[in-house]
């Protein structure tokens, strides 16, 4: 099930993040823009959007990856670690947006070992001037280095499942939708709407609160899940308790499932002690019978007379 909380803020980091999307891709959506003439508008937005939908898609299939490794990591337990990186990160690009720290461009450098493979594929597209060819080229610049893609995407491996990390990745490409698109066709309007310093200041602050908010959540989430594995071992295991002292009286019978209970061998116990009870009492007559037969020959005597009265009164 998609969780809107989770979800909702990756398509507002995509939206406040625009400055750097621009910075990252406006190059290439302006190469795109003019590789189509102005006349041919149609075509342009066609070329621009199917760029973008290929750069969506391959951030979709970055989540999937992530998701699957995330999803074998949560099995050991690191689903809060998790958690606490994607938290980590969403700080690092709010400071980086800020420009108060740039230490996230130390991550990117990561991403450089595979982009010196992937970028020589997207040179051999350009120009582009149809769709496959822009389909294509989106799907592999969407594998630039990118400190804000490496944040979203340790955001999305805090996902429960493959699919849903992979449609996380997906929401954050839709929010960085319409800055990017929209850099193809005014870029230069955009840029300088997008430096300014309080924007910027604006957007890295919202970024920085996601990224407190999720390392909270998952120090909450630790805390919970200890003392729940706390709960459950002492509810578990009542070995070392001393039953002696227990006061059965004072305890509630009312929710106990009397059905379920094993009577079986309180019920073997209660005829075996009944048993021993009437053979005592036999070994007593007959010992008493034994040292005093003149009280049983009176007994006998007594129990006669008291018959016949009571035919007599008859």
């Amino acid at each position: 099930m998609i969780d809107p909380v989770i979800f909702l803020p990756l398509v507002i980091l995509g939206l406040v993040s625009s400055t750097h999307c621009i910075g990252m891709c406006g190059g290439i959506m302006g190469a795109l823009t003019m590789a189509i003439p102005a006349e041919a508008k149609a075509k342009r937005w066609l070329i621009l959007v199917a760029y973008n939908f290929g750069r969506i898609l391959s951030y979709a299939l970055m989540g999937m990856l992530a998701g699957l490794f995330a999803e074998q990591f949560a099995v050991i337990g690191g689903g809060t670690i998790l958690r606490l990186i994607a938290g980590i990160l969403l700080v690092a690009m709010g400071l980086y947006l800020a420009d108060w720290w740039r230490g996230l461009t130390k991550l990117e450098t990561l991403g450089r070992y595979l982009w010196v493979y992937i970028q020589p594929v997207g040179k051999k597209l350009m120009p582009v001037n149809n769709l496959p060819k822009a389909l294509l080229l989106g799907a592999l610049w969407g594998w630039l280095p990118c400190g804000l893609v490496y944040a979203a995407l340790a955001t999305a491996m805090t996902q429960p499942a493959p699919g849903l990390a992979a449609a996380a990745m997906f929401a954050f490409g839709l929010g960085t939708l319409p800055s990017v698109l929209a850099s193809g066709i005014a870029a230069q309007q955009l840029t300088r709407l997008l430096r300014q310093r309080k924007l910027r200041l604006g957007m890295a602050l919202i970024i920085i609160t996601f990224g407190l908010w999720t390392i909270w959540g998952s120090l909450g989430h630790a805390h919970q899940h200890q003392h729940m594995e706390q709960g459950s071992s002492m509810t578990d295991d009542h070995s070392g308790m001393d039953h002696s002292k227990m006061n059965h009286a004072e305890m509630d019978h009312s929710h106990m499932n009397h059905a379920t209970m094993n009577h079986g061998a309180t019920s073997s116990q209660d005829v075996n002690e009944s048993a021993n009870s009437s053979a005592s009492d036999s070994a007593l007559e007959r010992q008493r019978t034994e040292l005093n037969p003149a009280a049983v020959e009176d007994g006998l005597s007594s129990d006669s007379s008291s018959e016949a009265d009571h035919a007599h009164h008859h």
